[in-house]
C-alpha cells in the first residue's frame, strides 16, 4: 500500500480508504446489487483485512445508518491505527434523508460522532452536501463552526464532501479537504484536483468506480483501469471504495498503480 499527504494537514492516508455506509445503511442507497448488512462478525474481518493490506482511512457519517455507532465498538482498541472521516449536515431518519447545516446542529452532531465513535477526536470531518454547495459555504456558517471545533483539538482536518466545481474549490479555499466525485464517466469535478495540487490541499475521491457501474472497452480490466485513471492526478489524495466483499476489497488493491 502506498499513501499520500491529505494536503498540508500533516495527516497521510493510504491510496485506497474502507467506505462503510454498508456496515449502517441498506436502505435509499445507489448500487448495482442488494446487499445485507454485515454481522459484527463479518464486519470485523473486513477491517482486519485493510488494516491486513495497509489500509488506514476509513469513511463514515451520521447519513449512514449505524455506521458510527458500529465503528466505535470495532475499533476499540485500535482507533490510534485509523485516519477518521465523518461528515456533518446529513440525517438518515426512518427511511429518510433529511439535512440540517446550522451551527448549532453541525456543533451537536460532531459532538454525537465523538461519542458514538467512542474517540475524543476525529480526525477529518466534512460537510455532507444536499448539492447546493455555495449557499451552504456562504450562508450556513457550518464551515466555520467546524474551524471553532477544530481550533478546540475535536476535529484535525475539516471541508466538504461537495458536487460542484465551484463548492470544491470554495471549500478548499476556506477549509483543508475536499471530496469530490471523479472516474473514467464523470471528469467535471477535476478543477477541483487542480486547484488541490497547486495549493497543498487534500482530495479524497468518491465513486471512483461510478458506485461498482463502470464499464470500459471489451479488452481493458475497468478496475484496473479506472484505478490508473483516479491516480495518475497527483492532486488526489486516496479513494473511498465501499464494498463489503474482502474478495473485492483484495481486488481493489490489487488494482492500484504500482
Amino acid at each position: 500500500m502506498k499513501y499520500r499527504p491529505l494536503g498540508d494537514t500533516g495527516i497521510e492516508v493510504s491510496l485506497l480508504g474502507l467506505g462503510t455506509v454498508k456496515l449502517g445503511r441498506d436502505q435509499g442507497v445507489k448500487y448495482p446489487t442488494a446487499f445485507k448488512i454485515p454481522d459484527d462478525q463479518q464486519a470485523l474481518a473486513l477491517i482486519g483485512l485493510a488494516e491486513d493490506l495497509g489500509v488506514n482511512l476509513i469513511d463514515t457519517a451520521p447519513a449512514y445508518g449505524s455506521s458510527e455507532t458500529r465503528l466505535g465498538e470495532l475499533l476499540q482498541g485500535r482507533r490510534q491505527r485509523w485516519v477518521i472521516c465523518s461528515k456533518v449536515g446529513e440525517e438518515f431518519v426512518d427511511g429518510q434523508s433529511y439535512f440540517n447545516f446550522t451551527p448549532e446542529h453541525t456543533r451537536m452532531s460532531v459532538e454525537r460522532s465523538l461519542q458514538r465513535l467512542r474517540t475524543d477526536y476525529i480526525d477529518i470531518v466534512l460537510i455532507h452536501s444536499d448539492g447546493d454547495d455555495m449557499a451552504i459555504l456562504q450562508k450556513e456558517g457550518t464551515l466555520q463552526a467546524l474551524a471553532e471545533l477544530k481550533a478546540k483539538g475535536m476535529i484535525r482536518a475539516i471541508g466538504l464532501s461537495g458536487k460542484t466545481v465551484e463548492g470544491g474549490i470554495a471549500a478548499l479555499q476556506q477549509g483543508d479537504v475536499a471530496m469530490v466525485t471523479y472516474n473514467l464517466e464523470h471528469q467535471e469535478e477535476k478543477p477541483v484536483l487542480d486547484y488541490a495540487q497547486a495549493h497543498q490541499k487534500g482530495v479524497l475521491i468518491k465513486k471512483a468506480l461510478a458506485s461498482g457501474h463502470i464499464c470500459v472497452g471489451p479488452h481493458e480490466d475497468p478496475l484496473r483501469k479506472s484505478m490508473e485513471f483516479v491516480f495518475a492526478h497527483p492532486g488526489v489524495s486516496s479513494a473511498i471504495i465501499g464494498t463489503i466483499n474482502p474478495e473485492h476489497f483484495k481486488e481493489n488493491v490489487r488494482a492500484l498503480p504500482v
